[in-house]
């Protein structure tokens, strides 16, 4: 019998637009389609643990929209009962809802891969993003990208000091027009 333990991986999840935008100018996501089949419910199930920045942990972090139906309620739910870790420079306290990590980010990142559990999302935003990718610590890349031009808004990928070569692993195309790309990243 192995003593292997699978270390957990961080992935990146998130949808873009079309020409590479993951927020409006207005930090508008009203262009994101939810779909049963893109079975975000069992994305969800596979992860136990969700890293935020400061910023899209206050905008996300304990959002629950007023009006939802049952699927948009158990999506809820499910992240809401993930344990939470926001990078922040500026906020230091941790509440009984979040752990917040304020430096030594790559060591801290590091030891969370190495305890059991499920894999990690990396939730964003951008600038959280670019540090993760600059640090080589990010495992997979799960694009949706959809089906929507917006011209201008906060791009997915900024100040990347890095060329990543990644694998092609799965590619879907849902009804709605989104086509999921996931690429794993090697660390080459």
């Amino acid at each position: 019998m192995s003593n292997f333990v699978k270390q957990r991986r961080i992935i990146l999840d998130l949808a873009v637009t079309l020409d590479g935008f993951i927020e409006g100018k207005n930090g508008e996501v009203d262009w994101c389609i939810m779909d049963s089949e893109m079975e975000f419910i069992h994305f969800l199930n596979q992860i136990d643990t969700i890293f935020y920045g400061r910023k899209s942990y206050d905008l996300w972090g304990q959002f629950t929209p007023e009006s939802i139906d049952d699927t948009e309620k158990e999506i809820w739910e499910l992240v809401h009962c993930k344990e939470k870790y926001v990078f922040s420079k500026t906020l230091k306290e941790t509440d009984n809802k979040a752990i917040f990590i304020n430096d030594n980010i790559l060591e801290e990142v590091l030891k969370l891969k190495k305890k059991p559990g499920k894999d990690i999302w990396l939730y964003g935003g951008a600038s959280l993003i670019t540090t993760f990718i600059n640090l080589g610590i990010v495992d997979e890349f799960r694009l949706s990208i959809h089906p929507v031009i917006l011209g201008e808004g906060k791009p997915l990928f900024i100040d990347i000091k890095q060329r990543l070569n990644l694998k092609m692993v799965n590619t879907r195309t849902f009804s709605s027009g989104v086509v999921q790309l996931i690429y794993h990243w090697n660390g080459n």
